[in-house]
């Protein structure tokens, strides 16, 4: 719940920013046995060299046959910075609604918005039938349909962009970097970084919340 009616949305990324030194997909691809190739394609999609329906399609033909179970079971030890619970509470105790704006699976994103109280989710969605993965991807989702899932959350909610922050590490978090009021680049690349307003680089989520506090102190 929020202390008064929302004053802002803050919209988080998994991969590399609450998933620390690598993402959500590739630890699963350890467990599914395609780490290594997967590993390779994101690397390219980080330069520039693939997209990230191609990165969806190489790593969804590794979960065919697999049980949706299955995966839930595994991201139980999904590495997470530590701070993801506090800085949950933090944004909903200020009044800033936190939303999961993210290229990871759709399943990723359900487990964690579930686990931690995000308000909602973004993402590509794996096909599933029986509940057992097939190996292909029934909705892509890029770098600007996570901006445009951010936006329209914000507008369901009654907030402009000029109210919201996003947290990000990489070239996913850019365009939507460009579109809120506040960015910061979590332990990020150097691109993120140029793009920001702020850098912050920490071993705990709970360092980004001086930053946010802007939003904060701009209502008041």
């Amino acid at each position: 719940m929020f202390s008064s009616d929302p004053v802002g949305c803050v919209f988080f990324d998994v991969d590399g920013t609450l998933v620390p030194g690598t993402s959500s997909s590739v630890f699963l691809a350890g467990f599914l046995g395609h780490r290594d190739e997967l590993a390779r394609a994101e690397d390219a999609y980080a330069s520039g060299d693939l997209d990230n329906r191609q990165v969806s399609e190489l790593d969804a033909k590794g979960w065919a046959g697999v049980s949706e179970e299955r995966v839930l079971r595994l991201l139980d030890g999904l590495p997470l910075v530590p701070g993801i619970a506090e800085t949950v509470s933090w944004c909903r105790r200020n009044g800033l609604v936190p939303v999961l704006a993210t290229l990871a699976w759709s399943p990723v994103g359900g487990y964690l918005a579930d686990r931690f109280g995000f308000h909602a989710f973004s993402g590509p969605r794996p096909e599933t039938v029986g509940n057992r993965f097939t190996g292909r991807v029934a909705r892509h989702f890029d770098e600007y349909g996570k901006r445009d899932f951010a936006l329209a959350q914000a507008r369901a909610l009654g907030l402009t962009p000029g109210v919201c922050g996003a947290v990000g590490d990489s070239r996913s978090d850019l365009p939507l970097f460009s579109s809120v009021a506040l960015s910061v680049a979590f332990n990020a690349s150097s691109g993120a970084r140029a793009a920001a307003t702020v850098a912050v680089d920490g071993d705990d989520l709970r360092e980004v919340v001086p930053a946010l506090s802007s939003l904060v102190t701009a209502r008041r």
